[in-house]
């Protein structure tokens, strides 16, 4: 019997549960709200650890291929203090690859290589119950039903409401992201600053931190701690003033430090929302969730490692499903709530100290988690 499933959402976590699904022989409909791979920024860069979303990759076949993108010396890190003094310098031995990055566009062209995925199709309700199975309505008033619906579209998600009454809530942290590109060409300055991978600078409730991506782009995010009213004052589409705003609040940092945020082409606002820590649902058969969709947590280099590692579990389970698919996602569940209850405490007690009233905090942290 060949069950009709549907993945919501055209993330990490939905097309890792795709692949694995589609390489053990079973269909898999992957429904996407946008209307097409480059409808818009697909984001920044990410690393994949070797236990986590590598070990995801090699579930799909694709683990290769990722090696053959992903940039081993992006594991780099370097912290400076607010005065441009180098406080820690931390680069990757000569062949580690337990954490190399890749971006967020290479890793979504890599994982849609086999998949066949309809865009444009934005879900607007999820009702599991029905005679017919779960039945799933979209904008543009169609329905279709399957017999397994998982949701892996992401913090905003329109499955969870199926099953859990859960919402995200503001942590009380903003980040607002801005671009550098051809940095080495055009900022070499910078770009000697930044290193070969990532830089942070952290002072009292605030943080500058910029990563590499591939092609000389540089992503660089200014954190600060602030309601979520912050800018009722300020035109977030004026640039000049977003920028000016930013100069203000990170006023007296070094010089070549605040070059980042006068250089930025453009500037994004992004509130960090998360999910309850530990949350968890009343099963509910024939609809089930992944990665944000179901644990929203800080983006501390989990989430999405998370989120593939649950896909790829998750479509090994039910490709292994002998008949009923029920018992075996009511188990995914189960071992997803328990890891990734885990994460979300971590990942929320290394925000406390990494935007923290003690910037000493933050340097503590990496010295912690980084290699000796």
């Amino acid at each position: 019997m060949r069950h009709r499933i549907a993945v919501i959402g055209g993330g990490p976590a939905g097309l890792t549960f795709a692949c694995v699904l589609r390489r053990r022989g079973h269909p898999v409909t992957v429904l996407e709200r946008d209307p097409a791979p480059d409808a818009r920024p697909p984001g920044g860069t990410l690393d994949l650890h070797e236990g986590m979303g590598q070990l995801a990759l090699g579930k799909a076949g694709l683990l290769a291929e990722f090696q053959a993108l992903s940039r081993p010396e992006g594991q780099a890190m370097r912290i400076l203090d607010a005065d441009g003094t180098v406080l820690r310098d931390w680069r990757p031995r000569p062949g580690d690859r337990a954490n190399p990055e890749i971006d967020r566009g290479q890793l979504r062209d890599l994982l849609l290589g086999p998949l066949d995925v309809q865009w444009g199709r934005g879900v607007t309700e999820v009702v599991p119950g029905t005679r017919d199975g779960v039945l799933v309505r979209f904008a543009d008033g169609r329905q279709e039903t399957f017999d397994l619906v998982i949701g892996a579209d992401g913090a905003w998600s329109r499955v969870r409401p199926a099953i859990s009454s859960a919402t995200p809530y503001h942590t009380g942290v903003t980040l607002v992201e801005t671009s550098l590109d051809d940095v080495d060409i055009r900022h070499p300055d910078l770009a000697r600053l930044i290193g070969d991978g990532s830089m942070a600078v952290y002072g009292v409730n605030r943080a500058l931190v910029a990563q590499r991506n591939s092609g000389g782009h540089v992503k660089v995010y200014a954190q600060f701690r602030a309601p979520l009213n912050w800018h009722t004052n300020l035109d977030l589409a004026d640039v000049e003033a977003v920028r000016s705003s930013l100069l203000a609040l990170f006023d007296g940092w070094a010089a070549p430090v605040l070059d980042l945020l006068r250089h930025g082409t453009a500037f994004v606002h992004r509130p960090l929302y998360v999910l309850p820590v530990s949350h968890t649902w009343a099963h509910v058969p024939g609809v089930t969730l992944l990665g944000d969709a179901a644990h929203l947590m800080p983006p501390l280099g989990v989430g999405a490692n998370l989120a593939m590692l649950e896909g790829a579990e998750l479509a090994e389970s039910v490709a292994a499903a002998p008949g009923d698919l029920d018992e075996a996602v009511r188990a995914f569940e189960e071992q997803m709530w328990a890891r990734a209850g885990r994460w979300a405490k971590i990942t929320m007690a290394g925000l406390e100290r990494l935007v923290s009233p003690d910037p000493t905090e933050a340097l503590a942290l990496f010295d912690e988690v980084q290699p000796s």
